[in-house]
């Protein structure tokens, strides 16, 4: 089990908890083994919109494949402000030392910075205070017009709701495009792509419309992408003719299915490559036959910046 600690800071801003929060919720109802805990300082915590909350004081023991989030707070940024005591920000500190993973929503990422994580590192906040987190930390570099930035396990947002797109990039991350797009679609949001994230998954990209014959093709391919899957079985699954499937699939996304099938490949030969697979268990893995097809699709996107409709 994954455990997903929200550390709480009077005057937490409540999207910014509850945001990621109804992520990983969602998740774990679809399977996905997270279970969510709330740690603060003192018992009851006042939110920044007044609503009193309850969390535990015990912080608990937490293994490297656990996530520790920091939700933004609503309070002055006066020099020296912070939130959280010194033995609170050790343990943010020592969670990311033995291998975990931390996260920050909007002023969350002070935090982060009083606990030494933003040293040389690539962060991201609110856009109002992206200088005061600068100033305070001048050894970190702070990404403008960015919704979230990924660095060497310290995550950080702009706040509000895009710590819902930094939840769901997440969940790309370490259970790939599927589970993630089925989040965002119970949720009824859109996961934006980051300009400075290395990639978001096509899947999320290419579920922005409303057409819901297609949206079941989706479901069809996301759940059996590395499997064959001809035109005429994907179309018997929904009812519908192939030629209806292939002229709405085009339409709503951009995409045939073919092509909207080997896009998540790759993308998911990606994901694999960078932890450590070799090209070719990567192409037999999403399954491809060999790693030639693989090579080719991967040469064809390093030249340009890829832009959603061309790429894979």
């Amino acid at each position: 089990m994954t455990r997903v600690v929200f550390l709480l800071a009077p005057g937490v801003i409540l999207l910014d908890l509850a945001g990621p929060a109804q992520v990983f919720a969602t998740a774990a109802s679809a399977g996905a083994d997270y279970r969510l805990d709330y740690v603060a300082e003192t018992a009851r915590i006042p939110s920044g919109h007044g609503l009193m909350l309850e969390a535990a004081v015990e912080r608990p023991e937490l293994d490297p494949a656990d996530l520790l989030v920091v939700p933004g707070w609503r309070a002055p940024l006066e020099p020296g402000s912070g939130a959280f005591a010194e033995a609170t920000l050790r343990w943010i500190r020592e969670h990311h030392e033995r291998g975990g993973t931390v996260v920050s929503v909007c002023s969350g990422a002070f935090a982060l910075g009083r606990a030494g994580l933003l040293e040389g590192r690539r962060c991201t906040t609110h856009h109002d205070i992206q200088h005061e987190l600068q100033r305070r930390n001048p050894g970190a570099r702070v990404i403008h017009d960015v919704l979230y930035v990924d660095d060497d396990r310290v995550l950080s947002s702009a706040g509000i709701a895009s710590g819902i797109d930094l939840a769901l990039f997440l969940l790309a991350q370490r259970h790939g495009p599927a589970l993630a797009a089925r989040v965002a679609r119970e949720m009824v949001v859109y996961a934006r792509r980051n300009g400075d994230a290395a990639q978001l998954s096509a899947l999320l990209r290419h579920r922005s419309h409303v057409d819901e014959l297609v949206h079941r093709v989706q479901d069809l391919i996301d759940r059996s992408f590395d499997q064959p899957l001809p035109l005429a079985e994907l179309a018997e699954g929904v009812h519908a003719s192939p030629r209806t499937v292939t002229r709405a699939f085009t339409a709503a996304t951009g995409l045939t299915p073919l092509r909207y099938q080997q896009l998540l490949r790759r993308e998911r030969a990606e994901h694999l490559i960078a932890q450590g697979y070799t090209a070719e268990a990567a192409a037999r893995e999403v399954g491809f036959e060999d790693a030639r097809m693989l090579r080719r699709m991967r040469a064809a996107v390093r030249p340009a910046a890829m832009p959603a409709a061309s790429a894979g």
